[in-house]
């Protein structure tokens, strides 16, 4: 015999809450990775690194 509960949330509505859950923290990872490549461009310009400044340019623009 199932149960009905008045209140018990909707699948459809748990798998919602999750997928814009995991789009938040997506956002969020992506936001804090390019700040890292931004803080590492900025080193290898400081540091006279023509290498490590193109390959982090090269991943930036990769990710936009």
């Amino acid at each position: 015999m199932k149960k009905y509960l008045l209140n018990a949330p909707k699948p459809d509505l748990i798998t919602l809450d999750s997928l814009m859950a995991e789009m938040i923290l997506d956002k969020a990872l992506l936001l804090f990775r390019k700040e890292q490549i931004e803080q590492n461009i900025d080193r290898a310009l400081r540091d006279g690194d023509k290498n490590e400044f193109l390959r982090l340019t090269g991943e930036l623009k990769a990710m936009n």
